[in-house]
């Protein structure tokens, strides 16, 4: 009886795994995936109680990734993938409660990961300290220029208002600040407005995915809970996009009774493709009547939305279903035990693409599509 209990329960459990696969087999042809795990590889990141350096801000020197790393960035520099991570340290209690700060990590293959031991960009005695501090530097992701500059769009949060907020480098190692990217736009209407979550579209160009150009412009989607559109003529500064009624221009809203319900937020860099532009996207899953049933209340999967290349703003084509959920144990348990597999970086290395995401707020992981499979 129990090894027949016991064959029961692998048939079901394998199942379900074939079932799963199938779905995201399934996927349409204008959008990306299937993405993989990679084999006894996740998480690829986790929290370090060893790494030290000394907080201008505290003026002492702290663990600044002993609570948990999550939600990274990833960009390609000299055939290596750079992975930027958000990191806090133990400084409170409850998401929001502790000060962020971003390290690096890079690898040769995409999986295996070596830290470095201190943060690349953290709040500092600056012209950006009333923005960064006590709630650090969040959520960043990256994209680099044909020229080669490195552009990263993060979250400023001082525990009172989220700012988008954005920098630029040419080593990854040292940033320069340019503060919130609505800061100049409409008078400055949009400066103290809470908003998070920036994906500047790029294109495959000679191997290398870099930022480009739509009608002499440089566009980014970018929003949390709504999805909205930005121009900028230099990087630095962005207009958020308005509607007739000179309010912003909602492009894609949660849907009832779907996995994205509660929320449509930006994941990592757009890209251009045959059919369109491609964004992917951070659903959450609402936590009342709303919600879509088949998934936990409360849990973020990944979505994917194609936008016209000629009208940036009209949606073609959205995914009823999330290409991308939690399914791993680290996925369901951590800070944000209702599941989150929250992604920010998405990298082309070596004919693949490696799609980085964050682990219940608490680990990093990642996953790769093969084109060629």
């Amino acid at each position: 009886m129990n090894d027949l209990f016991l064959r029961l329960l692998l048939f079901v459990a394998f199942s379900s795994a074939v079932l799963f696969a199938s779905a995201q087999h399934q996927l349409p042809g204008w959008a990306m995936g299937p993405f993989i795990r990679p084999s006894n590889a996740n998480p690829i990141l986790s929290p370090d109680t060893q790494s030290v350096f000394f907080d201008p801000m505290s003026k002492q020197h702290i663990s600044w990734e002993a609570g948990d790393v999550f939600n990274p960035a990833a960009v390609v520099k000299n055939n290596k993938i750079y992975v930027l991570y958000r990191a806090e340290d133990k400084s409170g209690t409850g998401i929001g409660k502790r000060t962020s700060r971003l390290g690096i990590a890079e690898s040769r293959d995409g999986i295996k990961m070596k830290k470095r031991n201190k943060p690349v960009l953290y709040p500092d005695e600056d012209g950006q300290k009333e923005f960064e501090w006590p709630g650090g530097c969040e959520d960043p992701r990256i994209a680099v220029t044909k020229e080669g500059v490195y552009v990263m769009l993060y979250t400023q949060w001082n525990r009172k208002v989220a700012r988008l907020a954005i920098a630029t480098s040419k080593d990854l190692t040292n940033w320069t600040k340019h503060g919130p990217v609505f800061q100049k736009a409409y008078n400055g209407r949009f400066k103290d407005m809470f908003c998070k979550s920036g994906s500047i579209v790029t294109k495959i160009e000679n191997g290398r995915q870099v930022i480009t150009k739509l009608n002499g412009k440089y566009v980014m989607y970018w929003g949390e809970r709504f999805m909205n559109l930005a121009t900028s003529d230099d990087l630095v500064n962005w207009d958020p996009a308005l509607n007739e009624k000179k309010e912003l221009d909602l492009i894609l809203k949660p849907r009832k009774h779907h996995f994205d319900s509660d929320m449509t937020e930006c994941g990592p860099p757009a890209i251009i493709t045959d059919q369109g532009i491609l964004v992917l996207y951070n659903g959450k899953n609402k936590g009342n009547s709303e919600r879509d049933t088949n998934y936990t209340a409360n849990t973020y999967a990944g979505g994917q939305v194609l936008f016209d290349l000629n009208n940036p703003s009209k949606v073609i084509r959205r995914l009823d279903k999330p290409f991308f959920i939690p399914t791993e144990p680290f996925e369901k348990s951590g800070q944000y035990p209702a599941g989150t597999v929250f992604m920010e970086g998405l990298v082309y290395f070596k004919n693949k693409w490696f799609l980085y995401y964050g682990c219940a707020d608490s680990r990093v992981g990642v996953a790769i599509y093969n084109p060629k499979q």
